[in-house]
């Protein structure tokens, strides 16, 4: 029969644990960082007048096809001594090319005659970005962040291979821990109460960032 067992049990014994709160900070502070660098490199390159601007693409797109490698990025970290933090999560994936790329075509979906009449009105490339570019972009920003967020908080195979102690460990670790606890014998109303609270967060973000969605599909279509 229905019950809340499940959920009465994780509030008296703090079954997520800190597992939550490391998955919200490598979420927030991933997102952001990811969305900052992905804007101040896209937008340059979507400028005509760059000196290099082929050279830079060419590079970037150059990049994409090594991406991806588990070995090269276990390295990279244990270099940095980045291993068991959460900020390995979070740096090597503070700049996506293929993200930066889609930024790139919004950006150049803009009519160029705003920044003309920006600059004809004595407004600097910041200020020209910041209140006139920004505003038109919040739908492309929402569907960056929409898709940084899924993958940063359904990633599990990354934290599990650099994670190893209890207290950085984030909810899918937790979750994938509870099922294999022990294999013949477990509660599976526990497994599906944390699965419930790990997708609640996703529904939520659509919910508030859905009509961004749509609207961003639209500022990148083709239009006749």
């Amino acid at each position: 029969q229905p019950n809340l067992e499940a959920y009465k049990y994780m509030l008296r014994y703090n079954l997520l644990g800190s597992g939550f709160r490391n998955s919200l900070f490598v979420l927030i502070v991933g997102t952001s960082i990811n969305l900052l660098m992905t804007m101040m490199t896209a937008y340059p390159l979507a400028r005509r007048s760059l000196i290099g601007r082929k050279f830079f693409m060419l590079m970037i797109t150059f990049t994409m096809m090594f991406s991806g490698g588990l070995i090269p990025n276990y390295l990279v970290i244990v270099k940095l001594g980045l291993v068991d933090n959460l900020w390995s999560l979070i740096l090597p994936g503070c700049i996506s090319a293929y993200n930066m790329i889609i930024m790139k075509n919004f950006f150049e979906a803009l009519p160029a005659e705003l920044n003309e009449a920006a600059r004809i009105d004595g407004s600097g490339e910041f200020h020209t970005f910041n209140y006139v570019v920004l505003p038109i972009m919040k739908p492309a920003l929402a569907v960056q962040a929409i898709f940084t967020f899924v993958a940063s908080w359904n990633n599990y195979f990354v934290p599990a291979l650099i994670l190893t102690s209890n207290k950085k460990k984030t909810l899918p670790i937790l979750i994938a821990q509870l099922r294999s606890a022990d294999f013949l014998k477990f509660d599976m109303g526990q497994v599906y109460m944390l699965i419930a609270i790990a997708i609640m967060p996703v529904i939520i973000i659509y919910l508030f960032l859905s009509k961004f969605i749509v609207a961003g599909v639209a500022l990148g279509g083709v239009k006749g």
